[in-house]
């Protein structure tokens, strides 16, 4: 890894690091589900920048499989869309509750 790797995850560390604790934090004190697919959405999205970490620096391997011709890491795919998936679920809990 060239140097500005190394200070591009460093910045992304400590940033998701800070929003996946302070989301923790919320988390603590609220048992809204909106806000808790929030909070699911930053917890994974930090493990997705931690696992990206790991398999660059070879401590981890991935298993492909086949999606529409192209081989593509599963893991790294589900940690991609997950995030996605639990705000787009916040968002819609959240729009479901203020039509009440």
């Amino acid at each position: 890894m060239g140097e500005t790797e190394i200070i591009f995850f460093a910045i992304k560390l400590i940033l998701g690091g800070i929003i996946a604790f302070l989301a923790i934090m919320l988390w603590s004190r609220t048992r809204d589900f909106s806000w808790m697919f929030l909070v699911l959405a930053a917890v994974t999205g930090y493990s997705s920048i931690v696992f990206d970490l790991l398999l660059r620096l070879g401590f981890v391997s991935v298993k492909k499989i086949l999606l529409l011709g192209n081989e593509i890491p599963l893991i790294q795919l589900l940690l991609a869309v997950i995030p996605s998936l639990f705000v787009i679920i916040s968002f819609i809990i959240m729009l479901y509750k203020t039509r009440r």
